[in-house]
């Protein structure tokens, strides 16, 4: 049955600067093909591309989803060009804050926004024009999530900076609003990652971080605002310490938990302090590390690599992060008409599914099952068996048959979040004993 496509609406008005609908075939129904899965690439519809081809949107954001194939398959599916950087968490939130001019989509982190919103440099989104927008999952919009611990998680958590007051607001809304900061589109509930090979024993609390057994063998995330929340899970699982909250921490908390990291340094229990996904896996796969700090898709290159490495449930709860897409202020005309079809189509689910190959989950799940096999689906979100072999984005094996993902479903990992990535109050003081931790 034929039917109005936005995208296509979007994109005949770039190319002739009219709002006149193009049609297109299209099913709801998932599929057993898996469009864009290796081997397979999903097709793009053929539309006038017309003026759509000079429009270039320039996005930065950290190497998570700056991703070549992503950028690629946009291209082939929107018609318009891309310029992606993939920066460091510090860089990408300094060029937004200090440089408008040099970016039309902000791809960002939640607990930036704190930092970022109060510059001006971002417009808020207008939720009304993002196609599925009521179907994000509800811990974004709402806060809620089935009763589960989420809800009470301490932090940034993203519904206490996903609405602005207003369409020209730089005023965080206690309640939801039609203007968003960010469009989320990934998210993933953070643990330990460790070499089970190497370290002996299954490893279930945050704890382990600080055994003398692991002395010298251990890393942590040298980014400020994440690296002190696996601070702080480990010296609360050690009973070193207990917060008020973790995701607000006093001065008195933040000089306690700096000086047990600086103690522990200094008896050697680190070997490394990591910024980049890059350097964690190389932690990883030398062996030099057997337990830290990681990102589910650092594991995944780990695991690629044909290496045993798991990204372990802890007892205590996860850490969670989330991530998506904000509007230059400068964004106007043909531009932003492109940006906001840029954001539906990173919805859509191709995305999704892609990222969710590396474990990442999507803010609209049923759009990225559209483009999973139903063994997939069952693997990353339902905790199921691997009916077969699990294959990465980028077509290698990644688990064997039978495999089951570290943690379980979705609503058990996202469902037990106690944390999230936060910004404080105390900020700058943060930032100034964590760099003395790193340099001492």
């Amino acid at each position: 049955m034929s039917k109005i496509s936005r995208r296509q609406v979007i994109r005949t008005g770039l190319a002739v600067g009219a709002a006149f609908a193009a049609t297109r075939c299209a099913s709801s129904t998932p599929t057993t093909s898996a469009p864009g899965t290796p081997g397979n690439p999903s097709a793009s519809p053929e539309v006038n591309m017309g003026k759509a081809k000079d429009v270039t949107l320039r996005l930065i954001g950290t190497g998570v989803s700056q991703i070549n194939e992503i950028r690629n398959k946009a291209i082939a599916d929107l018609g318009f060009k891309f310029d992606m950087r993939a920066l460091s968490t510090e860089e990408n939130n300094q060029i937004a804050i200090t440089q408008p001019g040099q970016y039309d989509i902000f791809d960002g982190e939640y607990f930036s926004l704190p930092l970022v919103v109060p510059s001006g440099n971002l417009q808020p989104v207008d939720t009304k024009k993002i196609r599925d927008f009521d179907k994000i999952v509800p811990f974004f919009t709402t806060g809620k999530f089935e009763g589960a611990k989420i809800e009470q998680a301490q932090g940034t958590s993203p519904i206490k900076v996903m609405y602005v007051t207003g369409p020209d607001s730089k005023e965080f809304s206690p309640t939801p609003t039609e203007w968003a900061t960010l469009i989320p589109f990934q998210y993933n509930a953070d643990t330990l990652g460790y070499r089970p090979d190497l370290t002996g024993k299954k490893i279930e609390s945050w704890a382990e971080l600080f055994e003398p057994a692991f002395k010298g063998k251990t890393a942590i995330l040298d980014i400020p605002s994440i690296g002190i929340m696996d601070a702080a899970m480990v010296a609360e699982a050690s009973g070193l310490m207990k917060f008020v909250d973790k995701g607000n921490m006093t001065k008195e908390e933040i000089d306690q938990i700096t000086d047990i990291l600086r103690q522990k340094k200094q008896e050697g229990q680190f070997r490394a302090f990591w910024k980049t996904f890059d350097e964690s896996v190389n932690l990883m796969t030398s062996g030099e590390v057997v337990l830290q700090s990681m990102w589910s898709p650092a594991v995944t290159a780990v695991k690629s690599k044909g290496l045993q490495c798991v990204y372990g449930p802890m007892k205590e709860g996860y850490r969670a992060w989330g991530g998506g897409l904000g509007l230059s202020k400068n964004l106007s005309g043909i531009q932003l008409d492109a940006a906001y079809e840029y954001i539906n189509w990173i919805v859509d689910g191709w995305v999704g599914a892609f990222l969710g190959r590396q474990g990442y989950y999507s803010a609209v799940p049923e759009n990225a099952r559209k483009f999973m096999k139903p063994e997939e689906w069952d693997f990353w979100y339902e905790g199921k068996p691997a009916a077969t072999d699990m294959i990465d984005p980028f077509g290698k094996k990644l688990e064997s048959k039978g495999a089951v993902r570290d943690g379980g479903s979705f609503k058990e990992r996202m469902g037990n979040v106690v944390v999230w990535n936060s910004t404080m109050k105390e900020q700058k003081y943060l930032v100034q004993k964590w760099n003395e931790f790193i340099a001492s």
